[in-house]
């Protein structure tokens, strides 16, 4: 019965340490399961999702399942539709297992003063997987799951990625529908896959893409096969590399260089064109960003931060009044 089974018993034997479930969907899971199994044992399977166990970052809505943007604000909300990505993901076949642990609203760091602890690193649980995709990352990482949706804002489904040694992808704006999902910057958001291989990111993000009237800022273009070129290899590929930005603008550590330098070796050894880049310092992307981050996430959030700004974490509340002080003419 696809993967379900061995997944849940792996979910409760792990996640009392690990977190990265906010609500497992036991029941669902196990009825899912078994449909898939029937169907393809009777030759109409979906496609290569079918059966697979997904998770849900937990702020996105679900259909009778619980989705509190990891916020003492949204406990008892249970939304009666289900969001565009989720839709995607159910009609190509996939298991929900449930919904993962996520920082307050995907704000981007973790805080112990929340309703759910944040989510451990699998491979070292003192660790955290930063975030905002924490549980997703912590998830499929472990084996929780075989993937799952995160969201990016400024790093939210890379950092994870990183962190958890997975694939991710943040998808080019406007190709994934955001409909039905909490936002956090409007015009920074993207709804994305995370998974255990390129491979496997490349197939849900083609159940994923599509144009979405929901979402103005969806894009209507042709959706390719996003796996057609995989083993194609990057000879020739042309990478940009930006090294000012870790060797002067934010030195990184000797053994984050060390872990650059290989990269780049193996890209280099794959037949890539290295190109180095000179752009602004990034000191100047990371003003910019947070300047567009806060005023957002100000604005959509503006009536709480006005009547219950105690109720938000501390991290979250103290960037939401430092949003609200930054003018429309700073913002624009």
């Amino acid at each position: 019965m696809s993967d379900a089974i061995p997944t849940i018993a792996r979910v409760h034997a792990l996640d009392g340490e690990l977190h990265a479930f906010v609500h497992l969907t036991e029941e669902r899971a196990l009825a899912e399961a078994r449909n898939a199994e029937r169907a393809i044992m009777a030759g109409a399977p979906r496609g290569p999702l079918h059966g697979i166990p997904i998770g849900l970052k937990d702020i996105v809505d679900t259909k009778g399942i619980p989705t509190t943007c990891g916020s003492k604000f949204l406990q008892d909300n249970i939304p009666d539709t289900d969001a565009a990505c989720a839709e995607k993901l159910a009609a190509a076949g996939t298991v929900l297992m449930g919904k993962l642990t996520t920082h307050e609203f995907a704000d981007g760091g973790p805080s112990f003063d929340l309703p759910a602890p944040p989510a451990r690193n699998p491979w070292n649980t003192g660790h955290f997987t930063a975030g905002s995709s924490s549980g997703t990352g912590a998830g499929v990482a472990a084996g929780l799951i075989l993937g799952g949706i995160g969201t990016d804002t400024g790093g939210s489904i890379r950092g994870p990625a990183a962190l958890c040694g997975i694939a991710g992808i943040k998808p080019t704006y406007g190709l994934v529908s955001r409909a039905g999902v909490a936002p956090a910057a409007y015009s920074l958001d993207h709804i994305g896959p995370m998974a255990w291989t390129a491979e496997d990111c490349a197939l849900m993000l083609q159940a994923l893409a599509s144009h979405d009237p929901r979402d103005p800022a969806s894009a209507a273009r042709p959706i390719p096969d996003y796996t057609a070129h995989l083993g194609s290899g990057i000879k020739r590929l042309k990478i940009g590399v930006i090294h000012h930005f870790h060797e002067v603008d934010h030195k990184v550590s000797d053994g984050t260089q060390r872990g650059i330098d290989a990269a780049l070796a193996t890209f280099r050894d794959l037949g890539a064109e290295l190109r180095e880049v000179q752009v602004s310092p990034l000191q100047d992307w990371a003003a910019c960003g947070s300047l567009i981050s806060m005023t957002e996430r100000a604005a959509a959030y503006e009536e709480w931060s006005r009547t219950r700004l105690g109720d938000f974490s501390e991290r979250l509340g103290s960037r939401l009044m430092l949003g609200a002080f930054i003018s429309g003419v700073d913002y624009v």
